[in-house]
């Protein structure tokens, strides 16, 4: 999800290229978490929040399942309704901001899926966005997310180096090398991450990725 609230806070431009996005994101380790949870009735309906490409809605839907995916990035809505017609499954793609979501319609599960939720910088946000579930989310509903615990120590140690963290080709032939540099901001629990784009070995540009830490007691009082 592309986050609005803070002009000084942000994900770059090149990280929500549907293209370097699935290379990023090809695996489905995450899957049977999700699976493990899925509503058993028959005609259970589920809503994914920053759905990205389709990455999880995909197989969702092959099961039969009716899915609704939301995102705000109309490139990755683009990729995600390719990928649907490609797989011959119908998904109700939405282009909204998570925070303002009013669709009318209630859901057996709704998710939020590879830490989207730390892209939510300021408190109010994330509680919107909270609320949004609460409102779109059927009385015996389930609601499920995954966010980092946040381990400030490898934040430290990482603040002092650049790392590679990735390299691949995509499917258009760029070779892609991304090396990342942090910086923690105890006061906003913000961690200002950089991504070091290098394309066919040449440098290419520098993106934000900035991401709110949450702490385990916080996201407790939070949901309460």
């Amino acid at each position: 999800m592309k986050e609005k609230t803070h002009p000084d806070y942000k994900v770059g431009d090149l990280i929500y290229d549907p293209n370097m996005y699935d290379n990023m994101n090809a695996g489905l380790n995450d899957l049977p978490f999700y699976t493990k949870w899925l509503p058993k009735k028959e005609g259970a309906k589920i809503l994914e929040l920053c759905c990205g490409t389709g990455r999880l809605t995909l197989p969702l839907a092959k099961q039969g399942y009716n899915l609704t995916g939301v995102d705000i990035m109309p490139s990755m809505l683009e990729q995600a309704k390719k990928n649907a017609a490609q797989a011959n499954v119908e998904i109700n793609y939405i282009e909204a901001d998570i925070r303002f979501l009013d669709i009318n319609e209630k859901f057996d599960l709704i998710f939020i899926p590879l830490n989207s939720i730390h892209h939510l910088y300021q408190n109010e946000d994330l509680l919107a966005v909270f609320e949004v579930v609460k409102k779109h989310l059927k009385k015996d509903g389930l609601f499920l997310f995954d966010c980092y615990n946040p381990n400030i120590q490898y934040i430290v140690e990482h603040e002092k180096e650049v790392n590679e963290i990735a390299s691949f080709t995509t499917k258009y032939g760029r070779a892609i090398s991304i090396k990342q540099q942090m910086k923690y901001e105890k006061d906003t629990q913000i961690n200002r991450i950089e991504w070091h784009y290098s394309i066919n070995g040449i440098f290419d540009s520098t993106q934000n990725l900035d991401m709110r830490m949450y702490f385990p007691q916080e996201l407790d009082a939070y949901l309460q």
